[in-house]
């Protein structure tokens, strides 16, 4: 089976994940990567991220998504992005707090480009978002929002939530909808309770059961999921890691193929990032 039959048949998902590096200028309470700013940085090397996708492509996977730690830190994140673009259609997760004025001019280039940009904002209550993120993350998505829209980048929001109560849950889809974000483009998803998260008895458990398989690729490897190469106590756990190797693509790719066409029927609760 390849990637291209497996993703046909619904077995495997077509985006490749990128984790470009580990820290973060926040330290949210659910980190699954136990990010912040005095994280170890394992840093992908562009050069070899750019290859892999070119690879992937080649493979049959569909578009790529890129994850941290906060993607906005590395200063060639742009440039990255960019290049991204050139080979399949990419999408960015961000916490969203770095949108400065330079950065916005920066991200120029990117407009009418197949890049999407996915800002995690978990509630419609300014407090209670910030509480389990950091102070000012909720004012900060909101504001680089419509900066973006207006440069014609797509905007998604990805919400994480521990309890989804309806109330709050209908509360946050209004606000959302009021950031002029459309339905498809906004992800609700459960805590992972992995990582940070295990730390502040939050979230749900991980497992290859319930995690939706998306070939994801670090500095230190290659994993089932982006929700797979978590941290604790500054490890990195590597029960969910498919193969050391993560060039030429088409090893990790493989070992993907193995686990999907081995694996049985997944839970009804599914962990992704997107």
């Amino acid at each position: 089976m390849s990637v291209a039959e497996a993703i046909a048949r619904g077995e495997l998902r077509g985006r490749l994940w990128f984790y470009t590096n580990y820290h973060c200028n926040i330290a949210c309470k659910y980190c699954l990567t136990e990010s912040r700013p005095q994280a170890p940085r394992r840093l992908l090397d562009e050069k070899l991220l750019l290859t892999c996708a070119q690879e992937a492509r080649d493979l049959g996977f569909l578009d790529f998504g890129v994850t941290g730690g906060e993607p906005f830190l590395r200063p060639d994140m742009t440039s990255i992005l960019r290049q991204l673009a050139s080979i399949r259609p990419t999408l960015v997760l961000t916490n969203g707090t770095l949108f400065s004025d330079r950065l916005i001019d920066e991200m120029r280039t990117l407009a009418h480009l197949p890049v999407a940009v996915q800002f995690s904002l978990d509630s419609s209550d300014e407090k209670r978002n910030d509480a389990m993120r950091d102070d000012g993350t909720h004012r900060n998505v909101v504001a680089a929002i419509p900066k973006l829209k207006q440069l014609g980048i797509r905007v998604r929001i990805g919400s994480t939530v521990d309890e989804e109560d309806p109330d709050s849950i209908a509360r946050l889809r209004q606000f959302v909808a009021n950031l002029g974000v459309d339905a498809d483009d906004h992800i609700i998803r459960p805590i992972a309770r992995v990582g940070r998260a295990e730390t502040n008895d939050l979230g749900i458990a991980v497992s290859q059961d319930n995690i939706v398989p998306e070939l994801t690729l670090t500095a230190e490897g290659a994993f089932l999921s982006p929700a797979a190469p978590f941290v604790k106590d500054d490890r990195l756990d590597i029960r969910m890691l498919l193969t050391r190797v993560i060039q030429p693509v088409s090893i990790p790719a493989a070992a993907m193929l193995r686990f999907v066409s081995g694996h049985g029927t997944p839970s009804e609760v599914r962990i992704t990032c997107a």
